[in-house]
């Protein structure tokens, strides 16, 4: 039996990678079945506080709600561990006390859950999350083969580069000028950028090249537009 089939998660693509299969998710995540590991980037916890604490009046909901969607596919998938590929908490300002205690609860009925953190850009200045969270933190790019789990996007010449950090979109266009952008998972050769797990985070459309593939995510499934990319 494939190993994705083992797994049931509603709506995801299923592809080969670098010799692997792997689930792609609606939920914005990578699904590893071999190794049951989750992979999520750009969770950006604290924005909304940190848009709050900047005088503008956003709601807390966003943070929540993604909680309760990292739970719920960490819960489907019976991942045995979660690997974050940069940009954990957002800013300094955005670590509230209200946001800090809803992970830290979440945290605690997940503590047998081992978690890497890749460090991205925004955790730089935002700081590690608290020591009694057990976070392995580490410097990209790091290495868990086949794979090499960056924050910034860049080829490795020894494997496969997963990252974040681009928040990718992919534009759908109809012939009458109107189209919509939607997240979506950008899969190079060698290099591929997971969209953001973050609901809060704002997305930027690529131009993928020929022979890439890209999986436009959708509500409640993801589809497969490599077909469409311009030649």
């Amino acid at each position: 039996m494939n190993p994705a089939e083992s797994i049931q998660c509603e709506g995801s693509a299923v592809m080969t990678w670098a010799g692997e299969t792997l689930l792609l998710l609606p939920e914005r995540a990578v699904w590893w079945p071999r190794e049951k590991t989750l992979f999520i980037a750009d969770p950006h916890f604290g924005k909304a506080s940190a848009f709050r604490f900047a005088g503008l009046p956003v709601p807390e909901t966003p943070e929540s709600e993604d909680l309760a969607r990292l739970e719920l596919i960490l819960c489907q998938t019976g991942a045995q561990r979660l690997v974050i590929l940069g940009d954990f908490f957002h800013s300094r300002t955005g670590r509230s006390e209200s946001m800090l205690s809803a992970l830290g609860s979440w945290r605690a009925c997940r503590q047998s859950l081992p978690i890497v953190l890749v460090e991205g850009n925004h955790d730089r200045h935002a700081g590690a999350p608290p020591a009694e969270w057990r976070f392995d933190c580490v410097k990209g790019p790091w290495q868990f083969a086949p794979f090499y789990c960056c924050h910034e996007p860049e080829e490795n010449p020894g494997g496969f580069v997963l990252a974040g950090h681009l928040h990718p979109a992919f534009h759908l266009s109809e012939r009458t000028g109107a189209g919509l952008r939607n997240p979506c998972f950008h899969f190079g050769r060698r290099l591929a950028v997971l969209p953001a797990f973050g609901s809060f985070t704002g997305n930027c459309s690529i131009k993928a090249a020929r022979g890439d593939q890209v999986f436009l995510v959708g509500p409640r499934s993801v589809i497969d537009v490599s077909r469409l990319i311009r030649k």
